[in-house]
């Protein structure tokens, strides 16, 4: 079975093969010559992934998948959620995201937070959701160099490093998105059998 993972980022779609090797081939948005800016306008997660893997479809008509990933932080109802990756402002800059994101918890005892990721998928005409939730807390200063986004300040519950000093073998077995893809990929084998 053939794929289209509806993201540019490089990270997410090598974490995404790793896991869906042997039986699903997951293939990028220049592969397909893509090269839109898809948009992402909903207010939830699962409206975003949605959105972007109907656009898809749509538009190019291969059977796709595409995921949305906010860091849900308790002490501010939430926030940032869907707004993660523009939390600063337009153009997906991590490091004022992690910043702002400090200066605002500045202070505050509550540090518990969770990455939840959403993934539509689209098959044969049908849409399913499937979804990933890693809970944590934020640290209050940056630590590691690996990952990417907020790694280098979220702390997984029962781990004492962040996602970016355990380095992404590691993470790749426990983060949000590899619960939802693993989901997603014991669906596909079922379809396989």
């Amino acid at each position: 079975m053939k794929l289209v993972f509806a993201t540019n980022n490089q990270h997410k779609l090598d974490e995404v093969q790793k896991i869906t090797a042997g039986h699903t081939e997951i293939v990028s948005l220049a592969a397909i010559d893509c090269h839109d800016d898809i948009p992402e306008t909903a207010d939830t997660l699962e409206g975003n992934a949605l959105q972007k893997a109907r656009y898809i479809k749509d538009k190019f008509g291969y059977d796709c998948f595409a995921d949305d990933t906010g860091l849900e932080v308790e002490a501010l109802n939430n926030a940032p959620g869907v707004y993660s990756a523009r939390y600063a402002g337009p153009g997906h800059d991590s490091e004022a995201n992690m910043k702002k994101l400090l200066r605002e918890m500045e202070g505050m005892e509550n540090r518990k937070a969770r990455f939840r990721t959403v993934i539509a998928l689209i098959l044969d005409g049908k849409e399913y959701l499937f979804e990933g939730i890693v809970n944590g807390q934020i640290t209050k200063d940056k630590r590691g160099t690996s990952g990417f986004g907020y790694d280098p300040i979220f702390m997984p519950d029962n781990h004492t490093k962040t996602f970016a000093e355990m380095g992404n073998d590691i993470k790749n077995t426990i983060s949000h998105r590899a619960e939802a893809v693993k989901k997603l990929s014991a669906f596909l084998s079922t379809l396989s059998e």
